[in-house]
């Protein structure tokens, strides 16, 4: 270790006095920690360019004083109990900022924000939180003997900057995947590897947000995505969804620059945007001039029949960006996504890519890739998507059992259901405070990572309880102790129904 000491030589100080003061203001300030090893004699004097001899007079007199210790085969090292005029000096009363070193900048900070929720910061004994894979779902066998193999062969990779907009390999896989299983026809070159979805949104935003442009987004819609455009100080502009995704008709006809749509799976209501409102919504996308981003975000869980196409296979127009991620097939750790991009759009992208952060770590992407290829990828997406749909099977289950019919959309695919709460029930945030003082996690649609706008009909009696993390012992445990809690706190008779509900007419199908 090498100390931050600077010695002057032509100060009328002696060396060896300078030496022991700013090693005695290391140790004071806590930049030394108790504890901490000093380095050997000859090291600090190589490093300060003096005699051995003064450093072993300045250790001599510190280890007098009290602030240093030694001890034999362990070296020099800063006191465990420094003296008493240290610890004065530590209880003396904290300088104003401006004396103590800190800077106060005279202008206000440029950027402003909110951050999503993206944990629920209260342990639950049985938490429905949203979009969380089950914690041992991931492959961690396989991925050690690919890294492994990949750490074998790396070569020069580590020192070496990659091409920024990911590994060819991965971006050539992405490519074969979506294919068949989203009706994507595109080429590597159009994919982007980014930090999952958040960083594919905050580059698009890079590439198209400014002051005041126009972004519209669905209401309610995904946090991080609200939020995001906020902070580039775009305008945004909500427009209610219903049992087919968002409502086209209340878009705005011109002037919109980006719009913000999850379609497979509507978060947070679950809604599954129709064949015919995506054909319209990319025909508005044509008229409007406007770039559509497609959130994909948990396309890989379906449940029942075949998934549509995703836009940007129906897309005709190059006016969709497709936004995919690993964080809910693989695991948010990876921080791995990805961005399939119009053509005009690819060059400006890799640019910004290259300037946020010359490209996405190479090991876990040499991995992934590695993964997919070989077909364990498809083999652990069947696994774990049914075990999430006998999850899924179990929690509804379980609320038919104890209220009877219910009203559930999003049933169909995702990690997530919505459950549109009766008028007997409390509503939805007073309900979730309810059941969290006894250890159940449910979630209002702003508590879980979702964002009204205002005027959203689903806000107050719509609940969202995610089941992918939960095994069915969990699921059951929870949803019991919901419905003693409901028991306590409902004001009308023991089952309620569908027609109890406040919202505009939502069907379900709860055929398992």
């Amino acid at each position: 270790m090498q100390l931050p000491i600077v010695l002057c030589q032509t100060a009328r100080q002696p060396l060896q006095r300078q030496l022991f003061d700013q090693i005695r203001e290391l140790v004071l300030s806590g930049r030394l920690k108790p504890g901490t090893p000093l380095p050997a004699s000859r090291a600090l004097a190589d490093q300060l360019g003096v005699s051995r001899n003064t450093v072993l007079l300045t250790y001599e007199q510190l280890l007098a004083e009290g602030y240093l210790q030694t001890r034999q085969a362990v070296g020099t090292y800063v006191s465990l109990e420094l003296p008493e005029g240290c610890l004065a000096a530590r209880r003396a009363p904290d300088e104003p900022a401006a004396e103590a070193g800190v800077h106060t900048c005279p202008h206000p900070l440029p950027f402003k924000g909110r951050s999503q929720a993206l944990v629920n910061p209260h342990p639950l004994a049985y938490d429905f939180w949203l979009g969380r894979p089950d914690p041992h779902s991931f492959p961690i066998k396989a991925w050690h003997r690919l890294t492994n193999r990949a750490l074998a062969s790396a070569g020069t990779r580590f020192t070496e900057y990659r091409e920024p907009a990911g590994l060819f390999e991965l971006r050539k896989a992405i490519v074969d995947h979506l294919g068949p299983a989203r009706g994507i026809s595109a080429s590597p070159d159009q994919v982007v590897i980014v930090a999952g979805s958040q960083g594919g949104l905050n580059l698009i935003a890079r590439l198209l947000v400014r002051e005041d442009c126009r972004v519209a987004t669905e209401n309610p819609c995904y946090q991080g995505a609200a939020f995001l455009f906020e902070s580039h100080r775009a305008e945004l502009l909500p427009v209610p969804v219903d049992e087919d995704g968002i409502v086209v008709d209340l878009l705005p006809r011109s002037g919109v620059q980006l719009l913000y749509v999850t379609p497979s799976h509507q978060y947070p209501m679950g809604f599954m945007m129709s064949l015919e409102r995506r054909l319209r919504l990319l025909d508005w996308a044509r008229r409007s001039g406007a770039y559509i981003i497609e959130d994909d975000y948990d396309s890989d869980f379906r449940y029942r029949g075949s998934p549509l196409t995703a836009l940007q296979g129906l897309d005709r127009h190059d006016s969709v960006i497709y936004l995919g991620t690993f964080s809910k097939s693989m695991g948010a750790a990876l921080r791995l996504g990805y961005l399939v991009l119009p053509r005009q759009l690819v060059e400006p992208a890799r640019t910004a890519k290259a300037l946020i952060d010359n490209g996405h770590p190479w090991l876990d992407q040499a991995v992934m890739a590695e993964y997919i290829g070989s077909g364990a990828y498809d083999t652990h997406l069947r696994r774990i998507r049914q075990i999430y749909r006998e999850r899924r099977d179990c929690l509804l289950e379980r609320l038919q059992h104890h209220f009877g019919e219910v009203v559930i959309t999003g049933q169909d695919a995702g990690m997530h259901v919505a459950w549109h709460l009766p008028r007997s029930f409390p509503q939805a945030r007073a309900l979730q405070d309810l059941v969290a003082a006894k250890g159940v996690g449910i979630y209002s649609l702003q508590s879980g990572a979702a964002y009204d706008f205002g005027g959203c009909a689903y806000s107050e009696r719509t609940v969202v309880l995610g089941f992918s993390s939960l095994d069915e012992r969990h699921i059951r445990a929870g949803i019991d102790r919901l419905a003693e809690v409901i028991a306590r706190n409902r004001s009308a008779p023991a089952h309620a129904t569908a027609a109890d509900s406040v919202h505009p007419p939502l069907t379900t199908n709860l055929t398992l």
